[in-house]
């Protein structure tokens, strides 16, 4: 799982990006491909909120147990494959990359990303995984690209590169209404409405991810293709180098 990124064996600082954004932005197509393209490691941190919700559902909790929803996420067997061509999610020895997708999931997950006592675990998680990252891991010390609610900000202020993925609420929902349904005609967008404003809404109770923090660089990719996007980042990424 050796992997080629920015840094090298010499022992230049491995580069950490970090990308937030709304629901449907392209956080997730645009931080693959820029990792694949760079060859870091990839961590989509709102998975990890997904695999907590699964792990307390299948535990038989209610959501609405803080206490317990947070003791659960504590304890969670949780194990993250960090290849961007290939991510995976692992609850003890079972695969659930596809079961952390379902639409059953996606309704109640923000009960867990708005739980004030399990969203700290999981964000010191994925610091963990950020530094593990930059000191060796699946890039070999040569850095990662995450994405997700607070990445910026909280899970990776001094990321080398930091950026707000931003588009209209037009062009989010088409993109998530073909990503969910396979369409993007007006009974997809409908359906696909409350899953991308609802979970915007509900996260935006604990998370700032509308607005760039100083130091943030934002791109509005509502009228850019994925490859100019993942262009305009790697951009930002040759300017911080230089």
């Amino acid at each position: 799982m050796g992997a080629w990124g920015v840094a090298d064996a010499a022992g230049t600082t491995p580069l950490t990006i970090a990308i937030d954004g709304p629901s449907g932005s392209g956080k997730s197509s645009l931080a693959r491909a820029v990792a694949a393209h760079l060859r870091l490691a990839y961590l989509d941190t709102g998975a990890m909120y997904r695999a907590a919700t699964v792990w307390a559902l299948r535990s038989g909790a209610s959501l609405s147990e803080t206490d317990r929803v947070a003791a659960l996420t504590r304890a969670m067997p949780l194990r993250v494959s960090l290849d961007p061509t290939a991510p995976a999610f692992y609850l003890a020895d079972d695969d659930v990359t596809t079961a952390i997708r379902d639409p059953a999931v996606s309704a109640v997950v923000s009960q867990v990303a708005t739980n004030l006592q399990a969203r700290p675990i999981l964000i010191a998680a994925q610091r963990r995984m950020v530094s593990a990252e930059r000191a060796g891991g699946y890039a070999e010390g040569r850095g990662i690209v995450l994405e997700g609610r607070d990445t910026t900000t909280v899970v990776a202020p001094e990321a080398e590169v930091r950026v707000l993925l931003v588009a209209d609420e037009d062009a989010r929902l088409r993109r998530r209404a073909a990503e969910i349904c396979g369409s993007d005609d007006p009974a997809a967008l409908d359906a696909t409405r409350p899953a991308v404003i609802g979970r915007d809404r509900a996260d935006s109770q604990v998370a700032e991810f509308m607005t760039a923090a100083d130091g943030v660089a934002t791109l509005d990719n509502s009228d850019l293709t994925v490859a100019e996007t993942v262009n305009a980042v790697l951009e930002l990424v040759e300017e911080a180098l230089a």
